[in-house]
């Protein structure tokens, strides 16, 4: 199982980490712990496709970058998303990401997250084939 998630506790916020087997993967799957945050994603239908792009100079501001472009589409959209493709070249993200929109009566959407944040911020190669990815989310 090289591709999960998990959550950590942070004072009145929320560590999100993901792990996979590429940069990519781990990438994709702390935005799928931000959105276990506020709902069970496995309730979250991938509908409609949403596309983004972002860069950074590295990896760690571009895991922060990522996962606010992710909340910006959340708030602005009204959407959940529930599958994350991640691309990274170098410097540069890309990722179709899916979701529907938000259904309080069957989401139930246990809080707002308004961002990601720089707080114990670290995305590492753990091994050849494991990578993890993680920060804490304001909730």
């Amino acid at each position: 199982m090289n591709s999960y998630w998990q959550h950590y506790d942070h004072l009145a916020d929320i560590g999100v980490r993901g792990y996979g087997s590429t940069l990519a993967g781990a990438f994709g799957q702390a935005a799928l712990a931000m959105t276990a945050v506020v709902t069970e994603p496995g309730s979250v239908e991938p509908r409609e496709a949403v596309e983004i792009d972002c860069e950074d100079a590295d990896r760690e501001t571009l895991l922060v970058d990522w996962l606010n472009c992710v909340v910006y589409e959340t708030v602005t959209r009204k959407m959940l998303f529930s599958r994350f493709d991640v691309q990274i070249q170098g410097a540069r993200l890309h990722a179709k990401i899916w979701g529907e929109p938000i259904d309080a009566e069957r989401h139930q959407p246990a809080v707002e997250i308004k961002g990601a944040t720089y707080t114990t911020l670290k995305v590492q190669q753990l091994s050849g084939d494991l990578w993890m990815a993680q920060t804490v989310v304001d909730v």
